[in-house]
């Protein structure tokens, strides 16, 4: 496998062709640009490049064919207009062809073309959803962990991976900037940033209609109009609409989970008049699906209690079959559903003061979540999310002032950013009908006793008589483990048994003898509720030294100041804590048995408080709490480039990257008393910040019009970098304090006719927590180090190629094929448990994704008719997986989509 990775991986070098950042897109389609020209959002942006900058960003006069081509694409990374091959940074630009070939309609789509680039979801697609670029994001399904890829949409930040997933209109392009983006893109870009550029209204009348169908009962219906109102003010409208039937089933019922049901409505308005520009985009997204089924990988010892139960009930517990089935036994009474309203408004104005000009972008966005989840994953009502809701709203605004200096020497920026964000949570974990059955079956098979009296429980006499070869206990019939103790009367103290201060009628002597008080169906978090206050300001500056007309030097810095203020209150209603309350009260009784079980078994006690009272809806929590945090860092970079043609461009560069610390909105991340801790504190929910130092190298050559190839290395040492990992009741955040990033990137354009296309891109990753990193004994990071990070292959080639041949007159062939290959990956933590002849429990050999559609357009490209296919070779394999908890040694995953097919038509206008 790994022999075959290397091939791969030398086959991109042999290559070095990738599809071209060209953006060819029709009359009746508005919003795009033509080949070669710079993007409609040029105009936003007032050019402030020196004539040397300008000089290479313009295409060599005698490159005649250059605009033909489509080999450069205009993109403003560093916030000025600069082609891809003129800009000292490593990045992949996609324009709007190659966005609608490929069927990119969200976010995650893009991994298809940017080998850097990795998306993950896991238990929610609106708040389990990660972007990850070189190997370093942040998972997990918590609203208070900020990304590390930062999104922005028409240079609006969107705070959270989740939030950027909704539906997308008609793009312009996208720019995936790898590596650290800490002066000049908003927030938390410790890994990069992603880029996306919405088509423009136009003032020509123009438009689109198209539609799509597919198996799964998958049907789309999208459009956009757009044209003038007067001379200086043109709008445009789009709107969109997705429903596909899910690709889970459920082995308990014929519901399916994973389906799409989604719309979005937008709206924008341009004014410009030559002097100034103003943008304005309304948009809202809705979204009313099933998200997020996981089916059974590895079923270990504790299986058997969940087939038991669910079979006593006419269910299946666990689906035994093969994961690429994409079953899933689901509760019956329990769902998936999750619902997302997202909506927002924006403005960006462009004008100049002299010689300097300006750009403010304000932005108000409103996102809301409300969801369900069966959290055991298996057909027993163990546990649930009951109407968990989440609502996120920022208020940002960034202003920049761009200009020359020094006769052209100095091409200066410098502005601000603000950000006013808050952040709700309600966690809602609940205790299903199986809740105290599942607690008493766990311990009937490992101690042969019961706590709660799920099952029939003897008299002392019975008990007693069975146990020196009396008759049997009836069936269904579990001893209590008090009475167990009770039997076997043990020395409590020096001369003195249990018997002895326990005589039948004292309070001992009941406990023992008595149920532990059970939880009852719906009790347990009711409710928690979380609020986060962030305040972020930032100024900035980022300066390019013309030192001559080949030689450049990029300086920037940006001072970041954060503050988070916490606000919880949780409340608990959890009825099977009432033995740990009595215990904490300094109850005697309670005390008493509680060393009588710690006497039994060293680990009996921790097991039945971590089942009975889980840390996620323990009531010793109970409470309200306060906590805040405050931090001031400096983030830059230095670059150093040198042309030493139009065609061929070097440089070195440094970067600061950081990503501000927070709270783990989580109760089960508190200290518990009973386990050793110190109590519940608002600190316990908070996390550090991380840094990162990345040094990269970079060449980008054009040889020719026709051929493209960029190369570049990258070094980044993070420190602290946050991490969420599942510690076997529940996840908790730790702060690596080192680790590395480290890798090789290439990309390649070739383009050898105007009707045919072809791009590679590859990606050589080694990310791993650094040999020398210490963890605490108990940590489930225990044993990672130096090994690669889970789930983040060491190899990725992308490619595509679109094929556009003449086939009469007036009338194009399409045939485009793109694929992302990845080398193996363990996704399971190797510390979290049980692993597989030393393999992870959960883990995808190297695998293809390829994607195809093939059809027929006009010259003008206003009608096009094709056929598509998504996942062509229908490969299964896992997007993510985890350790269940509460279910030692039972591994799930997230299965990927299986092969998708249908027809599209579009007719423009």
């Amino acid at each position: 496998m790994i022999k075959t990775s290397h091939l791969l991986a030398a086959s991109v070098f042999a290559l070095a062709v990738a599809t071209p950042a060209h953006a060819q897109d029709t009359a009746g389609s508005p919003g795009t640009t033509t080949p070669g020209q710079p993007p409609a959002d040029a105009a936003q942006t007032p050019p402030t490049q020196s004539p040397a900058t300008a000089a290479q960003v313009a295409p060599d006069p005698a490159d005649a064919t250059l605009a033909a081509t489509g080999n450069d694409i205009v993109v403003t990374a560093t916030r000025r207009n600069e082609t891809v091959q003129n800009v000292p940074i490593a990045i992949t630009a996609v324009p709007a062809e190659l966005l609608r070939d490929a069927a990119v309609q969200d976010v995650r789509d893009l991994e298809q073309l940017a080998p850097s680039l990795q998306t993950t979801t896991g238990q929610s697609q609106a708040t389990g959803s990660s972007f990850a670029i070189r190997g370093i994001g942040t998972a997990g399904d918590n609203p208070g962990f900020e990304p590390a890829v930062g999104v922005f949409i028409d240079g609006v930040f969107r705070s959270r991976a989740g939030v950027a997933l909704s539906e997308l209109p008609e793009l312009e392009r996208v720019e995936v900037l790898r590596g650290p983006q800490g002066t000049l893109f908003g927030r938390n870009t410790s890994a990069g940033a992603l880029s996306i550029f919405t088509a423009k209204p136009q003032f020509e009348l123009g438009g689109y209609v198209e539609g799509a169908y597919g198996n799964l009962d998958a049907y789309e219906l999208r459009g956009a109009i757009t044209g003038p109102v007067t001379d200086q003010i043109a709008l445009r409208f789009d709107g969109a609409y997705r429903k596909r039937d899910g690709f889970i089933r459920d082995a308990n019922s014929d519901r399916r989970i994973n389906n799409i049901d989604r719309y979005l409505v937008r709206g924008q308005a341009l004014f410009d008049n030559g002097d100034v520009t103003f943008r304005l985009i309304g948009d809202y997204t809705e979204t009313d699906e099933n998200c997020c089924g996981a089916v059974s990988v590895v079923r270990g010892p504790l299986a058997p209690v969940i087939q038991g139960i669910a079979a006593a009930q006419g269910l299946v517990g666990l689906y035994t079959g093969s994961p690429s089935d994409r079953i899933q036994a689901i509760s019956p009474n329990r769902s998936y559903a999750e619902r997302v309203k997202d909506w927002g408004v924006s403005g960006e104005l462009n004008f100049s003061l002299g010689a300097v000009n300006v750009t403010s972008i304000t932005a108000y966005r409103d996102f809301r979540v409300l969801r369900d989840q069966d959290i055991d994953f298996s057909g027993i009502d163990r546990a649930y999310r009951d109407e968990y809701r989440s609502d996120l709203t920022d208020f940002t605004q960034e202003i920049r002032f761009q200009g020359t200096a020094f006769g052209d020497f100095l091409d200066f920026l410098v502005g601000g950013f603000y950000l006013d964000e808050t952040l709700t949570l309600r966690d809602t974990v609940r205790f299903g009908r199986d809740a105290n059955r599942y607690v008493d079956t766990v311990f009937a098979g490992l101690a042969r006793s019961q706590f709660f009296g799920s099952f029939n429980v003897p008299t002392l006499p019975q008990l007693g008589a069975s146990l020196v070869g009396g008759p049997a206990l009836p069936a269904n019939t579990v001893p209590l483990l008090g009475q167990l103790i009770y039997l076997q009367n043990p020395q409590v103290a020096p001369n003195v048994r249990l018997q002895q201060i326990a005589p039948p009628g004292s309070p001992l002597f009941a406990l023992l003898n008595s149920p532990l008080p059970g939880a009852q169906p719906g009790q347990g978090n009711n409710n928690d509720n979380f609020r986060v206050k962030t305040t972020a300001l930032a100024a900035f500056t980022h300066n390019i030294l013309n030192l001559t007309d080949q030689l450049k030097l990029t300086l920037g810095l940006r001072y970041n100041y954060e503050k988070k203020e916490l606000d919880a209150d949780i409340r608990n209603n959890s009825g099977s804590c009432a033995f740990f309350d009595q215990l904490r009260a300094g109850n005697q009784a309670a005390a008493t048995y509680a060393a009588l079980i710690r006497g039994a078994s060293p680990t009996l006690f921790n097991n039945l408080f971590l089942l009975g009272c889980n840390p996620a809806v323990n009531t010793e929590f109970n409470g309200a709490y306060q906590d805040d945090r405050e931090e001031n860092v400096i983030t830059g970079t230095a670059k150093l480039s040198y042309a030493f043609s139009p065609r061929y461009l070097v440089y070195g560069s440094y970067d600061r990257g950081y990503k501000s610390g927070g709270y783990n909105l989580d109760q089960a991340t508190f200290d518990s008393v009973l386990l050793g801790g110190n109590g519940p504190q608002g600190s316990d929910l908070e996390f550090g910040r991380e840094t990162v130092d990345s040094f990269e190298v970079g060449v980008k050559t054009s040889p020719s019009p026709q051929f493209t190839f960029n190369l570049a290395g990258f070094y980044a040492k993070y420190k602290g970098l946050q991490n969420l990992v599942f510690a076997g009741n529940n996840f908790v955040v730790q702060n690596i304090s080192d680790s590395t990033s480290k890798g090789i990137e290439a990309e390649s354009i070739f383009r050898p006719s105007t009707d045919l296309t072809v791009r590679l891109g590859y990606t050589f990753n080694d990310v791993q927590v650094d040999e020398d990193v210490t963890f605490p004994a108990n940590s489930p990071l225990q044993g990672s180090q130096g090994q690669q990070f889970a789930n983040i292959p060491r190899h990725a080639v992308t490619f595509s190629t679109t094929w556009n041949p003449q086939l009469t007159a007036g009338l194009r062939g399409i045939v485009h094929v793109d694929g992302r290959f990845n080398s193996e990956v363990e996704i399971s933590q190797r510390g979290s448990g049980t692993a597989i002849a030393g393999r992870a429990a959960i883990r995808n050999e190297a695998y293809a994704l390829v994607n195809a559609l093939a059809g027929v357009q006009t010259d003008d490209g206003r009608l096009r008719g094709e056929v598509f296919v998504e996942n062509l070779t229908d490969k299964f394999f896992f997007i993510t997986g985890f350790p269940v908890p509460e279910q030692t040694g039972n591994f799930a995953g997230y299965p990927g989509q299986p092969r998708t097919y249908g027809v599209r038509v579009r007719v423009g206008f």
